[in-house]
């Protein structure tokens, strides 16, 4: 694949989760999470969009999320369950993404806030329509998702670079 293929991210922040006793790593989700999650698989899966790799954090939430957002799809992307993910930076997040292959066009991150909302609101140089300040109105709730796209090698992903093409929550 070239450097000027056109790319796409997804970001997506995990389903709602229980708080408990748990460790913040482990806690699972609740009740709520586990119908959103499968309705942002039927949203990603309508979109069209089928990742080539997700980057899952580590965490129960964010694995648990993603095991039944993957179920909704028609095929299931490559996964690599990265610790990067978990509590991470928006720089710890761009550095992440500079690591990526330019084998891959669509990325899947599955991660937390507030470290995806960052990232989209960073990496949005440009949006469509009042995506952009949808987005930063509504905070990133759980089980949200941003699609970014730009055209580059994976490297130059930096802040402005790409453009918010859709923006989905489940709560409207």
């Amino acid at each position: 694949m070239s450097v000027d293929t056109p790319r796409r991210i997804v970001l997506l922040r995990h389903a709602k989760a229980e708080w408990s006793e748990e460790s913040d790593h482990e806690r699972p989700l609740a009740e709520r999470g586990r119908k959103d999650a499968p309705v942002a698989g039927r949203w990603l899966a309508g979109s069209g969009i089928i990742p080539d790799l997700t980057l899952c954090s580590t965490a129960a939430r964010t694995r648990e999320t993603w095991k039944l957002v993957a179920h909704e799809l028609p095929d299931r992307p490559r996964t690599i369950y990265e610790d990067r993910l978990y509590e991470a930076s928006l720089g710890e997040l761009i550095a992440l993404l500079n690591t990526v292959s330019d084998e891959v066009a669509d990325l899947l991150l599955v991660g937390h806030n507030p470290g995806m909302h960052a990232l989209a609101d960073a990496l949005a140089g440009e949006a469509e329509g009042d995506l952009l300040p949808r987005m930063n109105r509504s905070g990133f709730p759980t089980s949200a998702m941003a699609v970014l796209t730009f055209t580059g090698s994976w490297k130059s992903v930096e802040h402005g670079v790409a453009r918010l093409v859709a923006y989905w929550s489940p709560r409207g």
